[in-house]
C-alpha cells in the first residue's frame, strides 16, 4: 500500500464504477422472483441496490487511493451477496448439476459412478445430450473432483442443489482469490468479469464442473510466466502445480490449457536458464500436477478402471450431435448438412496443435495470449457452444494484467537454419501458414460435404382435433452415399436439437444407393407445429460415418384440414 499514489487515476475510478454498474445485470429478475417467494432475499437485494448507488457516488468522489481500494472491496462484497441471493432463488441446476449430484450419491453409497445410465434424472426442464447414434447420454462424463466435493453437501436438498452449491462457492472463492492476487488498481476488473456480467454466476447455478476448474486455474494463471523463476518452484510454484492438477481432475477444459502454459513456461525459463534447467522446471510442474490428478482419480482407477477411463474421455468420444455458435452452424443452418462431420473434430484438434506450435515458434509475440489461444480451437469443433469461451474469460483477464509482453521479452524461440538469414520473415510466415493449413483444409472439407440422405415426406398423420399437431410421418429416404447408413430422425425448430423420433417401420441400416420407406413417431406421440414464421427442419443423423442430412418442412396449415393423413 505504501507504493500507491496519493490520488487515484481516473481509469481506476472508471473501472470501479463499471464493476459497480455491472452488478445491475440480471438483479431485477432475481429480485422479482424473490419478492413473490422469499421476501427476506428480496430485502437483501434491495439493500444491495442501495449499496450499489452509494458505491457509485463514492467511486467518483473519494480523494485517496486507499479509499478507492476500500470501495473496490465493497463492490466485491455486494457482488458476492447478490450471487448468494441468486443461488438461494435458483439452485436446482441443469443436467450437469443433477448428474454430479447423482454421482456424489452413488459415491457415498459405495456404488460405481462411471458408465451408469441414470435416465430418470432427465425430467422436464433438464436438457438431454442427443448423440448421432439416435440416443442420449445419461452417464457421468467428467473427472471425479466435483462429485468428491459434492458428496459432503448432499444434505442440502434434492435435485442439483449440492452440486450448484459447490460450483457457486467455487466461483465466489475464485473471484476473491483473483481479486486479491491482482494489482490493487485492477481488482474491480475481477469483480466485473467473474460476478458482474451475470453469465458466470448463471453457469455456477447450473452446476457446471468447469466453474470449479476455473476457480482452481486462477492461481495457476496469475503471473504464470514467473513460475519456476530462477530454476526453483518454491512454495508458490508447487501450489500452482497442485491447483493445475486439481483443475484437470475437475473438468476436461483445463486439459487444453495445460500444454499452452507448460510450453510458455518452458520458453520463458529456457530464455533465462537454458534448455536443461527449463526442462527440469517443466518436468517438476508436470510431475506435481500429474501426481495430484492421479491422487484424486486413484479410487476410481482402482475400483472401475475401464468405465472411469471411458467416462472422463466421454465428451471427446460420445458422438454428441452438432451444437454451438462456431463453424458447425454452416452445416446446421446454412446448408442441408454434410457427409463429413468427423472433419470438424479433425479441424479442431489440428488447430489446437497448430496454435500450440505457433506459441512455441513465436513465444515472445504470442506468449501474452496463451490463456486465450486454446479456446480458438473450439470454434471448429462439433460442440462449439460459447460456454467453452465464456467460462474461462477470467483467465484471459488474469493473463492480460499479470503476463504482459515484457514477461516474454527474452523467451526462447526455436529458429532452425531454414528460418534464419536473409529470408527469415517470409520463411516464418510460410511456416506459420503451413502449420495452420491442415486445420483450415479440414474445416473446408467439413463444410463442403453434401447431405448423403435425400428425404421426402410421403404422408403426414395429424391429431384428430388439431391439424397442426403431427402424430406420425411417413418418409421416403434415398441413400446417395457409397456405404450403408443408419438413419436417426428428429424435427427441430430454430436453433438447437430436440429429441429423436421413434422409427416404427423401416430398415435399421439403409444400403448404399437404395430407397426405403420409414414411418416415424414423435416423442410422447404428438408434435405441435410451430408458428408460420418458425423454421422447421427434419434432420437425419447417422453415426458411422457421422453425417447430417436436413430438409426444411412446411407442415403447418392455417385453414381447416381433415384429421388423419395428408400430404
Amino acid at each position: 500500500m505504501s507504493a500507491l499514489p496519493e490520488q487515484p487515476a481516473q481509469w481506476h475510478r472508471v473501472l470501479t464504477l463499471l464493476a459497480d454498474i455491472s452488478l445491475f445485470i440480471g438483479t431485477r429478475t432475481i429480485w422479482t422472483q424473490a419478492e413473490s417467494h422469499r421476501p427476506m432475499v428480496a430485502v437483501a437485494i434491495s439493500v444491495c441496490y442501495a449499496a450499489i448507488l452509494v458505491s457509485g457516488v463514492l467511486a467518483l468522489v473519494v480523494r485517496g487511493v486507499r479509499s478507492l481500494v476500500r470501495i473496490d472491496a465493497v463492490v466485491l462484497v455486494i457482488a458476492v451477496v447478490l450471487a448468494l441471493c441468486a443461488w438461494a432463488m435458483n439452485h436446482g441446476g441443469a443436467d450437469e448439476a443433477v448428474l454430479t449430484t447423482q454421482a456424489a450419491k452413488e459415491l457415498a453409497a459405495g456404488h460405481a459412478v462411471y458408465g451408469q445410465p441414470w435416465p430418470w434424472l432427465f425430467t422436464k426442464g433438464i436438457a438431454l445430450t442427443p448423440t448421432v447414434h439416435g440416443g442420449y447420454d445419461y452417464t457421468y462424463g467428467y473427472p471425479p473432483l466435483a462429485p468428491l466435493l459434492t458428496a459432503p453437501l448432499l444434505w442440502l436438498g434434492h435435485g442439483g442443489a449440492p452440486a450448484t452449491a459447490v460450483s457457486t462457492g467455487a466461483l465466489i472463492a475464485g473471484t476473491v482469490v483473483l481479486w486479491r492476487m491482482l494489482p490493487v488498481q485492477w481488482r474491480s476488473a475481477a469483480t466485473m468479469v467473474c460476478l458482474g456480467f451475470g453469465f458466470l454466476p448463471t453457469y455456477a447455478r447450473e452446476g457446471y464442473p468447469a466453474i470449479t476448474a476455473l476457480a482452481l486455474l486462477v492461481p495457476v494463471v496469475v503471473r504464470w510466466p514467473r513460475t519456476g523463476q530462477g530454476g526453483r518452484l518454491g512454495a508458490p510454484g508447487v501450489a500452482r502445480a497442485v491447483c493445475l492438477g486439481a483443475a484437470c481432475a475437475a473438468q476436461q477444459l483445463p486439459w487444453f490449457l495445460a500444454p499452452f502454459l507448460l510450453a510458455g513456461i518452458y520458453a520463458v525459463r529456457r530464455g533465462e536458464l537454458g534448455g536443461r534447467a527449463a526442462a527440469l522446471v517443466v518436468a517438476r510442474i508436470a510431475g506435481v500436477a500429474g501426481a495430484v490428478w492421479l491422487l484424486i482419480n486413484m479410487y476410481f482407477v482402482v475400483s472401475e478402471p475401464g468405465t472411469w477411463a471411458t467416462g472422463i474421455a466421454l465428451p471427446l468420444i460420445q458422438g454428441a450431435t452438432l451444437h454451438g455458435q462456431g463453424l458447425v452452424g454452416v452445416s446446421l443452418y446454412y446448408t442441408n448438412g454434410s457427409d463429413r462431420l468427423d472433419w470438424y473434430g479433425h479441424a479442431s484438434m489440428l488447430l489446437a496443435a497448430a496454435l500450440l506450435g505457433l506459441l512455441i515458434l513465436f513465444a515472445r509475440r504470442l506468449g501474452p495470449a496463451a490463456t486465450v489461444l486454446p479456446w480458438c480451437a473450439f470454434y471448429l469443433a462439433t460442440r462449439s457452444q460459447d460456454g467453452y469461451y465464456l467460462m474461462m474469460t477470467p483467465l484471459w483477464l488474469a493473463g492480460a494484467i499479470t503476463a504482459p509482453p515484457s514477461e516474454f521479452a527474452r523467451a526462447w524461440q526455436p529458429r532452425p537454419r531454414p528460418l534464419t538469414g536473409r529470408y527469415r520473415r517470409p520463411a516464418l510466415a510460410a511456416t506459420a501458414a503451413l502449420m495452420v493449413a491442415p486445420a483450415l483444409v479440414s474445416a473446408v472439407v467439413a463444410i463442403t460435404g453434401k447431405p448423403p440422405l435425400r428425404t421426402e415426406i410421403a404422408s403426414v398423420r395429424r391429431a384428430a382435433k388439431d391439424a397442426n399437431a403431427v402424430t406420425r410421418l411417413t418418409l421416403r429416404v434415398t441413400n446417395t452415399d457409397d456405404g450403408a447408413l443408419e438413419p436417426h430422425f428428429m424435427l427441430t425448430v430454430g436453433q438447437g436439437m430436440r429429441q429423436f423420433w421413434t422409427t416404427l417401420r423401416g430398415p435399421a441400416s439403409l444400403p448404399a444407393h437404395t430407397t426405403a420407406g420409414y414411418v416415424i413417431e414423435p416423442p410422447g406421440g404428438r408434435f405441435t407445429l410451430p408458428g408460420p414464421h418458425a423454421r422447421l427442419r427434419l434432420r437425419v443423423f447417422t453415426p458411422t460415418p457421422q453425417t447430417l442430412s436436413s430438409v426444411d418442412l412446411r407442415l403447418r396449415v392455417d385453414g381447416p384440414v381433415k384429421a388423419g393423413r395428408s400430404r
